[in-house]
């Protein structure tokens, strides 16, 4: 056993140069001010489930609802917003890429027909700055809004030394519930359903580094600030920048008030139609997509104009105007269509189910950007 003696004390020399964690480049008061500045708007999300307030280890949400479910499945979701946060800088513009955000979980969760409910974010920042930051949160209390779900906690992480002081990265993580029996499922998908597309409001956040690379490298800064006939009098930094639309309302609104009529339904997101669409099939049923059905937005031609980049491609790119997919029964299609366009909705009928191997097959080869508006 050591033995110690108490009467010496270890003690610093009182001309020690001291190193404090603000030298060492983390703010802890900006810190507290970031999350000043931030309450109103994470307040405006709340639902009457939430519990407590911001600032705890943890987020309460009571599920006292779900006591009249036959059997409540809880549903969650993490994604980020990707390079799209480069635009954002170089654009110097940072409310909307928080929508991107939410956007980008909710849509999926909504995959299986859940309620989002909650949702937390992360915010990794080279240099805090709070009014940056309440900037960037702006955007996902706006996007939480969208989707119906709150917005009970998160991070914000200064990486003084790792990252740039101007550069921050974001991710979410999303909850949502469905009751089991009403749960959209793909072995539901029957020969004959009808495809009915959604509209993208462009890109969404995905396919950015392909952007990136075309549209803005060595680029001037006046130049993509420019508004382009192509890009219907916008510019190319903000036809990019548009956020992602989130389809939560809407598509909810269908599932209660047309029953059983969507089968299952597909988040067009990286990878595009073809690498998306075949994740809400069975086995034994292919998708097949009439090209040259729904209008391709101005910015996805753009972008695959500089890129020359071909139809195949295209599609396993870009999600080319269509950010959601419904699959439908087909004795309610003009049903669910109808509840659609009395939400505000663009819809397509973009093809149909066949039977097949669980694969995504195109008609009208070519004629993708054929469309012409009636």
């Amino acid at each position: 056993m050591t033995q110690t003696n108490n009467d010496s004390k270890a003690t610093m020399p009182e001309n020690a140069d001291q190193v404090t964690y603000a030298q060492a480049g983390v703010d802890t008061a900006e810190g507290a001010r970031a999350v000043k500045a931030i309450k109103d708007t994470v307040h405006d999300t709340y639902r009457p489930e939430v519990i407590g307030d911001i600032g705890g280890f943890g987020g309460l949400f009571s599920v006292a609802a779900a006591k009249d479910m036959e059997d409540p499945i809880l549903v969650s979701g993490t994604d980020g917003v990707g390079t799209k946060l480069q635009l954002a800088r170089l654009a110097n513009k940072h409310d909307t890429v928080g929508i991107d955000l939410v956007a980008m979980c909710a849509n999926d969760i909504l995959a299986t027909g859940a309620e989002p409910l909650f949702f937390l974010d992360y915010i990794a920042v080279g240099k805090l700055r709070a009014e940056a930051v309440a900037e960037v949160v702006a955007g996902i209390g706006e996007g939480c809004k969208q989707a119906g779900c709150a917005l009970i906690g998160g991070e914000m992480a200064e990486h003084p030394g790792v990252m740039d002081p101007d550069d921050y990265d974001l991710s979410g993580f999303c909850v949502g519930i469905v009751d089991r029996p009403k749960m959209l499922d793909p072995e539901a998908v029957q020969p004959g359903d009808v495809l009915i597309g959604l509209a993208s409001s462009g890109l969404h956040s995905n396919g950015y580094s392909l952007a990136r690379k075309v549209c803005t490298e060595g680029v001037a800064l006046d130049e993509l600030q420019t508004p382009r006939e192509e890009l219907e009098g916008r510019s190319v930094l903000d036809a990019l920048l548009e956020p992602t639309r989130i389809y939560v309302k809407p598509v909810r609104a269908v599932v209660d008030n047309v029953p059983e009529a969507v089968r299952a339904l597909a988040h067009i997101t990286g990878g595009g139609i073809t690498e998306n669409l075949d994740r809400a099939l069975p086995k034994t049923c292919d998708a097949v997509v009439e090209l040259g059905t729904w209008p391709v937005p101005s910015v996805a031609s753009y972008v695959c104009k500089q890129a020359n980049l071909s139809e195949t491609e295209a599609l396993k790119t870009f999600n080319m105007g269509i950010g959601l997919v419904l699959i439908v029964d087909p004795s309610a299609a003009d049903a669910v269509e109808v509840e659609l366009a009395q939400l505000g909705e663009k819809t397509y009928r973009i093809g149909q189910v066949a039977e097949g191997q669980g694969m995504v097959q195109y008609r009208n080869q070519g004629g993708l950007y054929a469309y012409a508006q009636a």
